[in-house]
């Protein structure tokens, strides 16, 4: 039996055969970046790859860094291990990471979006859509992995969110709309009407919008408030900033604004309550339930890998399906900077889903068909990924700034 091409270290997810690690949570010689999010990205690695179209908003995000970067779908050779990134649909430059030695494939999916049921897939228009990857071992998240998450249709969603702006603008209210600073926040900026009115957006939001528009992200016309002269318009305006500006002083200048939070954790029981808005709306970057299991059949992996969520519950219903299946404990979880308290929901998660969602994801998964990944090899020349400039581990890193 071969040994595995990832395996669990204390500073994160590691290939042996590589000698690199794969959005490690301390700092190491050589990191491949999944994505920009603060739990996927840190400061203090010694040599950064990353996919070329989230170059800008990592370098925003991490400053000054050894960073090197290959198209999707670009092949490289680093002491024997074929490393290649393939796009998630998450977020700007979110990959997938391809790893091919010994005649195995190996794909660790970082955070992905994956939605839609009955045949009709829903893609992230911010960024490239999730692609596909066939393989023999897929790693997946797990951040919505229950069957109660089903996002509704992107028109739907949107609808909703551009008559509440609608409606407080004609009531003369700002419409305070919360949600991740990098890529939710650019998601409903490309989504919404922006025929409604002034879009103003937090500096945290405007700084990645700079660097969506960069990579040719087509975003409506966004200030910042300190560029809106005449404050009458605030009083109509959408206002787009990150969940901390809640109650600050900073929010406060928008005087009777309704206020609203943006995230897939809206779909649990008393979670607008408990962040204590006016309206919520389900909106997520990650894959629904639906989502996964169409992701995780179409590799036509024989063994999953499942991190950051919902493990438990997805490697049991995994197992069930006749896969090898089994978890990586780690460090990430982006959306649990911006969800409320919601232990108490998650506590009995079997006990709030609709009884016919995990058949539907069971008949999902089975008529799609599971079988061994065909994997073909061929002789291109590729280089490997660089090591630090002066060949040493880098020290600890400084903490990692929210967005």
């Amino acid at each position: 039996m071969q040994p595995d091409l990832i395996v669990e270290r204390p500073e994160g997810l590691y290939c042996p055969p590589g000698d690199f690690y794969i959005d490690p949570w301390r700092p190491v010689p050589r990191a491949v970046i999944t994505h920009a999010h603060a739990d996927h990205s840190r400061v203090g690695h010694g040599h950064y790859l990353a996919a070329a179209p989230g170059e800008g908003v990592l370098r925003a995000r991490l400053g000054d860094i050894a960073l090197q970067t290959l198209a999707y779908g670009e092949r490289i050779d680093h002491f024997g291990v074929r490393l290649s990134l393939h796009p998630a649909g998450h977020v700007l430059g979110s990959a997938q990471v391809r790893l091919e030695h010994g005649g195995r494939v190996w794909v660790a999916s970082g955070d992905y979006f994956v939605a839609g049921s009955g045949g009709e897939q829903e893609d992230n228009a911010t960024c490239e859509p999730f692609e596909p990857v066939r393989c023999h071992c897929f790693i997946t998240e797990s951040t919505f992995g229950l069957p109660i998450y089903r996002w509704r249709p992107q028109r739907e969603l949107f609808a909703e969110v551009n008559d509440w702006w609608r409606g407080n603008a004609a009531a003369g209210r700002p419409s305070l709309l919360m949600g991740y600073s990098f890529g939710k926040a650019q998601r409903l900026l490309a989504g919404v009407d922006a025929g409604i009115g002034t879009i103003v957006v937090h500096g945290a939001v405007e700084t990645l919008n700079r660097a969506y528009r960069a990579a040719g992200v087509r975003l409506p016309d966004t200030r910042l408030v300190s560029e809106v002269a005449d404050k009458a318009e605030l009083r109509t305006a959408l206002v787009v900033a990150p969940p901390s500006v809640h109650g600050s002083v900073w929010s406060r200048r928008f005087v009777g604004a309704s206020d609203a939070f943006a995230s897939g954790w809206m779909q649990l029981r008393g979670a607008r309550r408990r962040r204590g808005v006016d309206r919520g709306f389900v909106v997520s970057d990650h894959a629904d339930w639906p989502g996964l299991v169409r992701a995780i059949a179409a590799t036509g992996c024989e063994r999953v890998i499942v991190t950051h969520g919902y493990e438990a519950v997805m490697v049991r219903w995994l197992r069930e399906q006749g896969l090898q299946a089994g978890s990586f404990r780690t460090e990430y979880g982006d959306e649990a900077l911006e969800r409320p308290d919601v232990e108490a929901d998650r506590a009995d998660p079997i006990g709030v889903a609709d009884q016919n969602d995990a058949a539907t994801a069971t008949d999902t998964l089975t008529a799609t068909g599971q079988g061994h990944a065909a994997v073909a090899v061929d002789g291109d020349q590729a280089s490997r990924i660089e090591p630090p400039a002066d060949g040493d581990a880098p020290g600890t890193a400084p903490p990692d700034a929210a967005p």
